[in-house]
């Protein structure tokens, strides 16, 4: 299993990074947020962003990258002659991606170190992805995500645990998330729910799961 893979266009991964050396990366509760609004900065322009799960040391995310066009865009790149130039190098969309967690990663933790008094890393590097190639596991990706804190003890009930998209995806305030497109997958609300709520099994998408 390639955990680090090349990132490519209009394409979905599971994402996930922890501390280093399992340090926790969240120290208190706002660390979340902060977390969050920095991943909305840094992220936003270049991937979509389905689903997520923040826990002490560790988070797992669902993305899909924006098309070649939409990163070329944002990163202000003119047409290449060679298409090829697109796939690897300081065009590619593995590149840019990168570049924007790795600023993500640098920024948090240069926060964390200044109100904590420690120094150097906080993440390791480079962050892991698989990639998520058929929509048919999306689902059931979700559902994992958001179950992850009953799985590694934190909360008996998903439901109950607040730094996960779950719930951003069942209210109508504004949202960084692609929420109109998970609902869809789900088939709506009352689905969301009760797929959420019945018993999934892992072994159908253990070849997407990271830990």
């Amino acid at each position: 299993m390639n955990l680090n893979l090349p990132l490519e266009p209009d394409k979905f991964y599971h994402v996930y990074n922890r501390g280093l050396n399992s340090e926790n990366l969240f120290k208190e509760e706002r660390n979340y947020t902060y977390f969050l609004n920095k991943y909305a900065e840094y992220l936003t322009p270049v991937v979509d962003t389905y689903a997520y799960c923040l826990l002490k040391n560790h988070f797992h995310i669902l993305i899909r990258v924006k098309t070649q066009k939409v990163l070329n865009e944002y990163y202000k790149i003119s047409r290449l002659n060679d298409q090829n130039e697109y796939k690897e190098g300081l065009h590619s969309a593995d590149f840019i991606v990168s570049k924007q967690f790795a600023r993500l990663f640098s920024s948090y933790t240069q926060a964390i170190n200044r109100s904590t008094q420690r120094t150097g890393s906080l993440v390791e590097t480079p962050f892991k992805r698989i990639e998520v190639d058929s929509e048919q596991y999306v689902t059931q990706l979700i559902w994992y995500i958001h179950n992850n804190p009953v799985k590694h003890g934190f909360v008996d009930d998903f439901r109950d645990y607040k730094y996960s998209s779950y719930h951003s995806h069942l209210v109508n305030s504004s949202t960084k998330l692609a929420r109109k497109q998970v609902l869809e997958w789900f088939g709506g609300v009352d689905q969301y729910k009760k797929f959420h709520e019945a018993q999934q099994e892992e072994g159908s998408i253990r070849d997407f799961i990271i830990e």
